[in-house]
């Protein structure tokens, strides 16, 4: 008699291509499938018991911690599911994976190597640990995604120890004798290494994340057997299941920069030729007591099927979704290496990327400048060359961080423009004004 085919749930509260490839992955290994997200999860408690529905037998976590304003939030859901029911990630080890200098410190406690970083709760206090980071560093926020909310920092760069709500800390520049900056992702699955890649940075940038243009390439067979163990150590020391595992090398000697509980597929599967959905999607349903096909795990790896998952719950036409809308000026939280101020935005659909007043963006400290973008505007025929830095941009409770064109805004009403790279992330009502233009306060 054939076994009962385990069930499998998939949180996720968005619409990654990682989500619905592993969830598509179960389905081809012959398990079932549940997709864990606002439209169709009811947690009952009382009576001495605890429930939820949709019901499965073993929980995959991707929830996405990095990308929001109140992770806690995000954390309290995961913990509550993760009471009812097994979790692979679970909700404290995504949390301490995600909080950078929180997995410094576990990885050190277990002898794992970390490059020299430091922490300081004050803006004094962390300017003085400058000097011990040479003429470079690099300056970062705690909880980051994609290189978002990483600079790096000359001597003179003002610090302080928090950008927007989000602590910030140093480390040392590794590697930086290489000419195109080079790091190394390997990806664990269950204690094994599925694959490994080389990541290299674009022309103009120093980092190498692949949302950011950077080039991949195949290392699985090239890094040597301890570097690997490195990243299998690493992703053991914080509890994971899976993650992608950061290094980079110096001096014949390889550090974690970061381990990604939930590191994206894409760049990983362009350089290698394999996904790992499968080998998550097996993880998932043998700890739930299902048995997999190893042979049908590996045929499955030579694709990423990203395609809509047929278990994803279909919206309740009768139930209104209000989101998160933004007017056509809104007021926005922006956030730079030595600075924060409030500001009244202006949206524009029309623009690719945000831009900031030069002004604006000196008084945040944002920058240094990690290259530049080519931008016609208004009823010019020839585009402009302008300098591009990090800001971190806060609205409504949520946060991102995004690449901002500085601009001299002047001549114009508002200091910041939204573009899509920003609005893309909510509902747009252009009738909604703010209509304060001035700056409403500031924090140094």
């Amino acid at each position: 008699m054939a076994e009962d085919p385990a069930r499998i749930g998939v949180l996720a509260l968005h619409n990654s291509k990682e989500t619905k490839a592993i969830l598509n992955a179960i389905d081809a290994l012959g398990h079932e499938t549940e997709w864990l997200r606002e439209e169709n999860t009811v947690v009952r408690m009382g009576s001495g018991n605890a429930s939820f529905a949709p019901d499965v037998d073993v929980i995959v976590n991707r929830l996405l911690l990095s990308n929001t304003e109140q992770p806690a939030e995000e954390l309290g859901l995961a913990h509550t599911l993760a009471g009812i029911r097994p979790m692979l990630n679970e909700p404290d080890a995504t949390a301490r994976a995600a909080h950078k200098t929180a997995a410094a410190i576990a990885l050190i406690n277990e002898g794992v190597p970390v490059p020299k970083t430091a922490l300081a709760l004050s803006n004094a206090g962390l300017n003085r640990l400058r000097e011990e980071f040479g003429e470079e560093a690099v300056y970062k926020t705690a909880i980051g995604t994609h290189g978002g909310g990483v600079w790096r920092v000359g001597t003179d760069d003002p610090l302080t120890a928090s950008v927007g709500k989000r602590r910030a800390f140093l480390q040392e520049l590794v590697g930086r004798e290489r000419g195109t900056p080079r790091d190394l992702r390997v990806y664990v699955v269950d204690g094994e290494v599925i694959g490994a890649m080389f990541r290299y940075a674009a022309e103009q940038e120093w980092r190498t994340n692949v949302a950011r243009g950077g080039r991949v390439e195949n290392a699985s067979d090239s890094v040597a057997a301890d570097v690997l163990d490195i990243a299998r150590r690493a992703t053991s020391a914080l509890d994971l299941d899976y993650a992608g595992v950061d290094m980079i090398g110096a001096d014949d000697v390889w550090y974690v920069l970061e381990v990604n509980p939930t590191a994206g597929f894409k760049g990983f599967y362009e350089a290698t030729g394999r996904s790992p959905a499968p080998f998550i999607a097996k993880q998932a349903i043998e700890s739930a007591g299902g048995s997999v096909d190893g042979d049908r795990v590996a045929q499955l790896a030579s694709t990423l099927d990203d395609s809509v998952p047929a278990c994803k719950p279909v919206q309740d036409l009768d139930v209104s979704e209000p989101g998160t809308t933004i007017g056509f000026t809104e007021r926005v939280v922006v956030s730079g290496s030595s600075g924060t101020r409030t500001v009244i935005a202006k949206s524009d659909t029309g623009a690719a990327s945000t831009s900031i007043d030069l002004r604006l963006a000196a008084a945040i400290g944002a920058g240094p400048i990690h290259t530049t973008a080519r931008v016609r505007s208004g009823s010019s025929k020839q585009a402009k060359t302008r300098p591009v830095v990090d800001l971190v941009i806060g609205i409504g409770g949520e946060q991102y961080t995004v690449a901002a064109n500085i601009e001299d805004r002047t001549h114009m009403t508002h200091p910041l423009l939204l573009g899509r790279d920003v609005l893309k992330h909510y509902r747009l009502d252009v009738s909604r004004r703010v209509e304060d233009h001035t700056e409403v306060s500031a924090e140094e």
